[in-house]
C-alpha cells in the first residue's frame, strides 16, 4: 500500500487542507500549490468526480399532491435523488467544504437572491450537473476512467525553493 504524503501538518490539519483544496480546485478549475500538496489533492478530487460519474443519473420521479389558489388538489412531478446519488451526495458534502455561490459584478440583489434560491449546494450541484456529465461522455469516447486533472510544473519558490506547480481539470 502507498505512504501517503505527511505534508509536514498533523492528521487533521493534513485532511482539512487536502479537502479544502479539492474543494477549490472543483470549484474553480484550477488551482496553484505545491507538487505534493497537488498530488494528494488530486487523489481526493478524481475519486469524487468519480463517484458523481457513477451515480449522477440515479433520479426518480415524484408525484405529489399540492393545493393551488382556489384550494383544489393537483398533481405536480418532482424528480428526487435515487438512493445511490442521495448516498454518493451525502458522501461529498461530509468531505468538502461548502462553497458558496457569489454574486455577480453587476447582478442585483435580488436576481442573485432568485438564481440561488433552491440550490443548497452549489459545489456539489456543480459536480453533479457539470462534471458528471462531461467526464462520462469523456470516459465513454477514451474507454477509460479517471484522468480528470493535469499537474504542470511550474518551477521553485523563492524563499523555501518548494517546487510549485498548476492543478487543473482537463477539458
Amino acid at each position: 500500500m502507498a505512504q501517503a504524503r505527511k505534508l509536514g501538518k498533523r492528521t487533521d490539519q493534513r485532511l482539512q487542507l487536502v479537502y479544502s483544496q479539492a474543494s477549490e480546485l472543483l470549484w474553480y478549475g484550477k488551482i496553484e500549490t505545491t507538487v505534493d500538496r497537488a498530488k494528494e489533492v488530486r487523489k481526493v478530487a478524481e475519486k469524487m468526480i468519480t463517484l458523481a460519474i457513477n451515480t449522477y443519473e440515479d433520479t426518480v420521479k415524484v408525484v405529489k399532491q399540492k393545493l393551488n389558489q382556489k384550494d383544489e388538489k393537483i398533481d405536480v412531478e418532482f424528480e428526487n435523488d435515487g438512493a445511490k446519488k442521495l448516498a454518493a451526495r451525502r458522501r461529498m458534502m461530509a468531505k468538502l467544504e461548502n462553497i458558496t455561490e457569489i454574486q455577480g459584478d453587476k447582478e442585483k440583489k435580488a436576481d442573485y437572491k432568485e438564481r440561488t434560491k433552491d440550490i443548497k449546494h452549489p459545489l456539489i450541484e456543480k459536480i453533479f450537473r457539470e462534471y458528471a456529465p462531461k467526464y462520462a461522455k469523456r470516459a465513454e469516447e477514451l474507454g477509460q476512467g479517471g484522468g480528470y486533472t493535469r499537474i504542470v510544473k511550474l518551477g521553485a519558490r523563492r524563499g523555501d525553493d518548494a517546487e510549485m506547480c498548476i492543478l487543473m481539470l482537463v477539458d
